[in-house]
Formats: C-alpha cells, sequence, structure tokens
C-alpha cells in the first residue's frame, strides 16, 4: 500500500512508534520505538533476541501506531500489515534509525555500544492505514 503525500510527511516527524506483535498465547505486545519509513515499508530495529523479533517470526501480523496522541500530535495512524524479520547487515539501519532521533554524539556513543549486537530489522508491510486521531 503506497503512503500519501499528507502522510509521508507526517512519518517524517520524529514520533514514538508503538509496535504491535502477537504473542505465543494470541495477546498484543506493544513496545515503543524509534522507526524510519524505507519506500512504503515502516522498518524498526531491535537486537535479535528480543520478545518482538520472536513473536514476528512466529506470527508476521502486527501494527505500528505513529502519532494520534491528543493535545500533543494533530495526526495518528495505525498501520496494519505484516513484519518482515531481516538481519541489519553492518548496522545500516541501526545507524540511520539512530541518527535520525539523537544528536551525532550521542548517536556515535549509542551505535558504538551496538557495534557487536545482533540487530534485527522488523519491515512492516502495510496492508491498511487508519487514521486514529
Amino acid at each position: 500500500m503506497a503512503f500519501t503525500e499528507q502522510q509521508r510527511t507526517f512519518l517524517e516527524g520524529k514520533l514514538i512508534a508503538r509496535l504491535a506483535t502477537v504473542d505465543e498465547n494470541g495477546y498484543p505486545h506493544v513496545i515503543p520505538l524509534w522507526y524510519a519509513v524505507d519506500g512504503d515499508d515502516i522498518v524498526v530495529m531491535s537486537d535479535t533476541k528480543t520478545r518482538k523479533v520472536s513473536n514476528a517470526h512466529a506470527n508476521p501480523r502486527g501494527a505500528i501506531q505513529i502519532g494520534g496522541t491528543p493535545g500533543l500530535e494533530e495526526d495518528g495512524y495505525l498501520f496494519q500489515g505484516d513484519f518482515v524479520v531481516e538481519p541489519d547487515v553492518n548496522h545500516v539501519w541501526a545507524e540511520r534509525i539512530t541518527r535520525r532521533y539523537e544528536s551525532p554524539a550521542r548517536a556515535d556513543a549509542l551505535l558504538d555500544e551496538w557495534k557487536q549486537d545482533d540487530i534485527s530489522v522488523l519491515r512492516l508491510k502495510v496492508r491498511k492505514i487508519i487514521r486514529v486521531y
């Protein structure tokens, strides 16, 4: 599904996303995190050993909600779709996402701290967009 121009402009903001995966018991597992956009996908990064990554492997259905906090953001969207889990080769996405949110010095420190970590990318292939605010 392609984003509208308004949605692309909205997604350029440095808002916190709330990623929802489905756990082994069928319940939502919701985590706040940073994101980036790659074409018509929403991309997040995570240590490979986290629950969100194992949940996405077991059941790719999920969602990312961004914005929509009354009084703080004008817009808000729920993006539903399927997650594809990929290795973050050379930490390309970790660097891109971290530098999007942090100052250069803080990003350098975090990326240095994570340089030995096994990082995965969760790429949401958006199937449905719902305006939530």
